[in-house]
């Protein structure tokens, strides 16, 4: 059976996840859930034919097929990785590769760069937010922007700032007008997206306890869920962070409710076996110094 290139993602993930024995470590190392994880690892036994873990209630431990291919997978990228840190040239101390979240990156940190880019003008940045596979590895960023808790293996971690969810619409959703509780939103069309919270995490918090939601509408981008509430096409739970230009520029306005204090925050990570280089730590001071509101 021939390798082939859409296996990728999926040995990735598998390679992962047998390294932890764990999908949701797994995930949050690849900046997954930990069903993708799931997921990708059941693709890739529905092509191979055979089971690669046995899954049991404190978790999952490889089986004898398993445990063949991770210990292939390990030390085929270990190969990978010499051959890479071999071709790769010398790093140009004046460029920094960040991995960092699309939503957050057009709506909070574009906005601010030219604070960095005046203080720092001959440091030169690139900015990778296909964050699904993401990889500290030789050739990959020098650090991330990520959402979660706060540990990952592998990783040093720095609070960059906490977050609030509350409920967003445009000024002229229709029934918006007589929404003065939290128990009037739930009446209304709903927009969410793929965040760990969401709209009957925010609706627990409020003390409502709706029997049906109408979440007409999903996304995987938080910024599509707002551009969609921005239309007018129902009330989206809007991130802090994250909808502020949306506020500020009158596309959508904030609803009646009590804010939900996200389970995540934003932090500032990069591998703990190297130290940044001069460049890269110049971009980590600023974003620590910036103001978080």
């Amino acid at each position: 059976m021939a390798l082939r290139a859409d296996w990728l993602p999926s040995l990735a993930a598998f390679e992962t996840a047998a390294r932890h024995q764990n999908f949701a470590h797994a995930g949050e190392e690849l900046h997954l859930t930990a069903s993708a994880v799931s997921h990708h690892v059941r693709k890739l036994e529905g092509w191979l034919g055979v089971g690669l873990f046995h899954r049991h209630a404190r978790g999952v431990t490889l089986t004898v097929e398993g445990r063949r291919l991770a210990d292939s997978a390990s030390s085929a990228l270990a190969d990978m990785d010499g051959v890479l840190r071999n071709l790769r040239a010398t790093p140009d101390e004046h460029h920094v590769r960040i991995s960092t979240l699309h939503s957050l990156t057009n709506t909070w940190l574009l906005p601010r760069l030219l604070g960095f880019t005046a203080t720092h003008p001959h440091i030169h940045l690139s900015f990778d937010t296909e964050t699904t596979l993401a990889r500290f590895d030789n050739g990959g960023p020098d650090l991330a922007i990520r959402q979660g808790s706060g540990h990952w293996p592998g990783l040093t971690s720095v609070l960059l700032m906490n977050e609030m969810l509350f409920p967003v619409a445009a000024p002229t959703l229709p029934g918006i007008e007589a929404a003065v509780c939290a128990a009037d939103i739930a009446k209304l069309p709903l927009v969410s997206d793929l965040a760990r919270q969401g709209w009957h995490d925010w609706f627990r918090t409020a003390g409502v306890h709706a029997s049906k939601l109408d979440e007409r509408y999903h996304f995987s981008e938080t910024t599509d869920a707002l551009d969609a509430a921005a239309f007018g096409l129902g009330v989206a739970l809007g991130r802090e962070r994250i909808v502020a230009p949306y506020l500020n520029s009158g596309r959508v306005v904030r609803l009646p409710g009590p804010p939900l204090v996200a389970r995540w925050s934003y932090y500032v990570v990069y591998p703990n076996h190297r130290s940044l280089r001069p460049a890269a730590q110049a971009l980590v001071d600023w974003l620590m110094l910036l103001p978080k509101g």
